[in-house]
């Protein structure tokens, strides 16, 4: 029997980078969580210790700290910069990946009027990004976290089966919640990333809050097939997407009733719901997706 190095890669995690814009009176930030990733060859490093092919992660921290010196448009553009660098910087360097998460920003109101450089950290939602520099090859796969969303009306949920161990009315009528995750990979790497992003992004929310929702699954893929249908640089979107239950509280023992307007919202255990819609004529590249967690 022979004992083999098997795949491998090393890189910085979570470099928490914020960048100001002061040019004009009117500031802007971005405030990033950066992770990067080397893939080549380091075998000597593994089998003998040997670094001299080891850029070492401090030195991949501080390369996301001088290039954010020059200003930072968009975490895809930014991820595009840094990738391309580190897979270009010696010749034993095959690839490289960085993973990026976006914290927003939005600008305090004074007397009505957003603040020029006072802002609150907007709500738990994440834009993410990961670029896969890879030889010739260069991938940039977009998505955000924690988008969390409610439908009061417009679910139901029935005609599935029913075993010993089921115990779930069926309903005509429900609250549909879920807290989304989703990743789209692009097919171009010249896009207006933060424009484009805003209209991925709105196509979801257009599609879950219009589509008459018979299951979850049927709300994602409306979400998925809608990206598809308004971005034609996307090749295939991925989601996640928990049931966040409300569950109709019986009032019964208090004398009352419960027209559905009383709801227990129950944060586990629930259902995760997760898919991927894509193109028929665009091949795949799971390349792209190698160290993004969380889908199937």
């Amino acid at each position: 029997m022979a004992i083999v190095l098997g795949p491998n890669q090393y890189g910085k995690a979570e470099v928490r980078v914020v960048a100001v814009d002061r040019s004009t009176p009117r500031h802007t930030l971005v405030d990033l969580n950066v992770s990067s990733a080397l893939r080549g060859d380091f075998s000597a490093a593994h089998l003998t210790g040997d670094n001299a092919h080891v850029l070492t992660t401090d030195a991949q921290k501080n390369t996301v700290f001088a290039f954010a010196r020059d200003g930072i448009s968009s975490p895809e553009a930014f991820g595009i910069r840094l990738a391309t660098h580190f897979a270009g910087s010696y010749p034993w360097i095959s690839g490289a990946r960085v993973a990026l998460e976006s914290y927003g920003w939005d600008r305090i109101a004074v007397g009505g009027t957003p603040h020029d450089h006072a802002f609150r950290r907007a709500g738990a939602e994440v834009r993410t990004a990961v670029v896969t520099a890879d030889e010739s090859e260069l991938h940039v796969v977009a998505g955000l976290t924690d988008l969390v969303v409610l439908k009061s009306t417009g679910s139901e949920f029935w005609g599935f089966p029913r075993d010993a161990y089921t115990t779930l009315a069926e309903t005509r009528e429900r609250i549909l919640a879920t807290a989304v995750t989703a990743r789209w990979r692009y097919t171009s790497t010249d896009l207006d990333w933060s424009g484009t992003y805003d209209t991925v992004r709105t196509a979801m929310l257009e599609a879950f809050a219009s589509t008459h929702s018979l299951a979850l699954q049927q709300t994602l893929h409306a979400m998925g097939a809608a990206v598809l249908e308004t971005v034609p640089e996307v090749a295939e979107v991925r989601l996640s997407m928990p049931n966040k239950h409300h569950f109709l509280q019986d009032l019964s023992a208090f004398g009352l009733d419960n027209p559905d307007v009383v709801y227990h919202a129950d944060d586990r255990p629930y259902g995760l719901i997760e898919g991927t819609v894509l193109r028929d004529d665009v091949p795949p590249a799971e390349v792209a997706w190698q160290g993004t967690p969380g889908f199937v």
